[in-house]
């Protein structure tokens, strides 16, 4: 059964970054700009450090597509490292002359708390953890937003669209409307914390600057929604299956998420059930769910690992970057004396971006089980078998004969 695959590849300082996407329809549109206004989006929010003013990502299709159009094959999208001018030497594939200048080859011996660098350095058998921290990275994610823009596309094309918005920063939650914005996107974009509330908004940027100032960090929380999302997609039948448990790995997988939520989510353990079950309605203005509404949406979109037709809601909590300014406690890997950790250029505090991110995440997931439900080679293919099945469901469900 056809269904969305992509793999990324490169390192933070390297010459590129790549993904190659595996499973979109034939005749799906293409721009090369449409890409680079998601990277541009991940680049942007208050608290991003210098790299964001050395980058200015743009993708260039390699593969799999002609004239705007895909093929069927798989894309191959590349990304140039603009800073790979400065790293030329440390990061060179092929042995240089100055190896043995652990300066000039930036090597890291002195791991960050929090960071993947003492573990993968554990892991791998390394000492310089240079070789660890560059594929560790968060700047992995550009490829990831990149391929998420396809599977948005994809979505797009049926009607489903998917957008984010930053919950909270360092403490200071948003008070949030009753109803998000349609054009979720729309709303948060222009804010530089990407917020909703603009009282709290000015908090966060302020506790942005005091976080800097004490060479800190600040995580937060992002809200990601879909709309448009049919019911039937995921599956109840085995635990692999499940499109919650799917989404929370994909989710779980982006750098310095230690979180996952869907709906309510942990609330849900603290009520009783009257207080947590979204009551079952019929309701002809959601004919995507089959003409059954619900009262609320606490469950988020998902119930026994399948889509009910409504909003598709997951919170996802990031931890505070693990470079510090004012550095914490290490162990030096070459002789176990204690030492400061290592200060690598830095964001003070990513959760805006890290919203895009997980955007690209749920568009995967949910391009992934599209394709799975639905096959299709071509878009024409594609398009007629989603159509179908949503006729199909809306007929004999509550509103049959």
């Amino acid at each position: 059964m056809p269904t969305f695959r992509f793999t990324t590849a490169g390192e933070s300082h390297g010459p590129a970054l790549a993904a190659v996407v595996e499973g979109l329809p034939a005749e799906l549109p293409i721009l090369a700009d449409e890409i680079d206004r998601e990277l541009r989006r991940r680049q942007g929010g208050y608290g991003r450090g210098g790299r964001m003013r050395i980058e200015s990502d743009r993708a260039e299709i390699l593969s799999g597509v002609r004239h705007g159009e895909t093929l069927g094959s798989p894309v191959t999208l590349l990304v140039r490292n603009r800073d790979w001018a400065n790293w030329t030497e440390p990061m060179s594939p092929s042995p240089v002359d100055s190896a043995g200048d652990d300066e000039a080859m930036r090597r890291v011996f002195f791991p960050r708390p929090g960071h993947a660098d003492l573990v993968g350095a554990l892991k791998y058998d390394r000492t310089d953890a240079r070789d660890i921290l560059e594929r560790a990275s968060a700047r992995e994610t550009t490829m990831r937003v990149a391929a998420g823009a396809l599977a948005k596309r994809l979505l797009a094309e049926l009607g489903i669209t998917v957008g984010s918005h930053v919950v909270s920063i360092g403490g200071i939650v948003a008070n949030l409307p009753a109803e998000l914005p349609a054009e979720l996107n729309a709303a948060s974009d222009p804010s530089p914390v990407r917020c909703l509330d603009p009282e709290a908004e000015g908090r966060m940027i302020d506790a942005i600057d005091a976080a800097k100032r004490d060479g800190d960090t600040l995580g937060g929380v992002v809200e990601v929604v879909a709309h448009g999302v049919p019911a039937g997609l995921g599956s109840h039948v085995s635990w692999d299956r499940k499109l919650d448990g799917r989404l929370a790995q994909a989710l779980m997988s982006i750098q310095a998420i230690k979180g996952v939520e869907v709906g309510l989510g942990f609330e849900a353990a603290l009520r009783p059930g009257s207080r947590v079950h979204d009551a079952i309605t019929l309701d002809p203005a959601v004919p995507r769910g089959g003409g059954f509404g619900r009262v609320g949406n606490h469950a988020g979109g998902l119930e026994g690992g399948i889509t009910t037709g409504q909003p598709l809601v997951a919170r996802a909590a990031m931890k505070p970057i693990s470079t510090l300014m004012t550095p914490l406690g290490t162990v030096d890997l070459r002789t176990g004396e204690a030492a400061e950790a290592v200060r690598e250029r830095s964001d003070v505090c990513a959760v805006p971006a890290a919203g895009v991110v997980a955007e690209a995440m749920m568009a995967i997931v949910l391009a992934g089980a599209v394709l799975e439900k639905f096959g299709g080679d071509s878009m024409t293919e594609l398009r007629r078998s989603f159509d179908a099945y949503c006729a199909h469901i809306l007929a004999r469900g509550a509103f049959a004969g």
